[in-house]
């Protein structure tokens, strides 16, 4: 049965993954993106956590795009509550329509709420993320961007932030 069935299943494949197009390409007049990412997380003493990232952008070349970024996250346990806003403009450059370098400029609006104390804080904090990663064409002109991103303003005793580093999965279209 195994010698039948994964000769198929290469067949299967290799037809699937061997489409191309043969009409003539359409000028693109569109040169803007949409996209973002979402973010949920839950753990230990009733800790929940939203987060949305929407974005826009311009394509200024076929390879450079700017834009601004948005972010806005939601924490709460039992023992703290935080609002988090940010906004800031960002440049990404494509290569091999592949990967991508990319810098990200936010300034953060934070809310920090600790129930056990009653404690609270409003701070802002600005942060530089430096990066890149790797683009996974979805259709169309939609892509899957994997990356990690570092903020190089980061300071270990002062941010607000636990780290530095920042891995992010988002989505982009009009690329």
């Amino acid at each position: 049965m195994k010698k039948f069935i994964i000769p198929i299943m290469l067949m299967v494949s290799g037809s699937i993954f061997s489409q191309i197009t043969t009409s003539t390409p359409v000028a693109e007049t569109n040169r803007w993106t949409f996209g973002g990412g979402i973010g949920l997380g839950f753990g230990s003493n009733s800790s929940f956590y939203l987060q949305a990232s929407p974005r826009i952008g311009y394509r200024i070349t076929d390879d450079l795009e700017g834009g601004v970024v948005g972010s806005v996250s939601w924490q709460t346990s039992d023992y703290y509550k935080s609002t988090m806003f940010g906004v800031g403009p960002f440049a990404n450059y494509y290569f091999a329509r592949s990967f991508y370098v990319g810098a990200n400029l936010q300034h953060y609006f934070i809310n920090y709420k600790d129930k056990f104390y009653d404690y609270k804080v409003n701070e802002q904090e600005t942060a530089l993320y430096l990066g890149g990663g790797y683009m996974q064409r979805i259709g169309g002109n939609s892509f899957m961007q994997l990356g990690v991103m570092y903020n190089v303003l980061w300071k270990e005793n002062s941010s607000v932030f636990s780290s530095g580093l920042v891995p992010s999965i988002g989505f982009v279209v009009g690329l």
